[in-house]
């Protein structure tokens, strides 16, 4: 990875950020907890790939036509995460391969 690409990625990622923080109060804290969510469980390509930026698309689409966020996504925002990401590779999926991997001291 070239300085170039570290400068444009920190510049899509301040872009994104300024997107969020023109969603409503609503709307950036269920994004937040999201995030946070995504980043312990979510997908190994989260922080380039396509999700966030639509979780902000669709959020921006839901505020324009003055939904709640909730009526949006429902009351568990862990499910909705879970929807989302369900036929992704995860970081749970990845530490499973790791450890399966690896022999068993206990078998041996």
């Amino acid at each position: 990875m070239s300085i170039r690409d570290i400068v444009e990625g920190k510049k899509q990622w301040r872009a994104h950020m300024a997107r969020v923080k023109a969603l409503p109060p609503d709307y950036r804290i269920v994004y937040k907890e999201m995030q946070t969510y995504l980043f312990k469980v979510g997908p190994l390509d989260l922080p380039d790939g396509p999700l966030l930026p639509g979780i902000v698309d669709f959020f921006e689409g839901g505020a324009a036509t003055g939904k709640g966020v909730l009526e949006l996504i429902g009351n568990d925002v862990a499910a909705f995460c879970d929807d989302l990401i369900k036929e992704s590779p995860t970081r749970a999926d990845a530490l499973r391969e790791s450890i399966g991997g690896r022999s068993n001291p206990a078998e041996q």
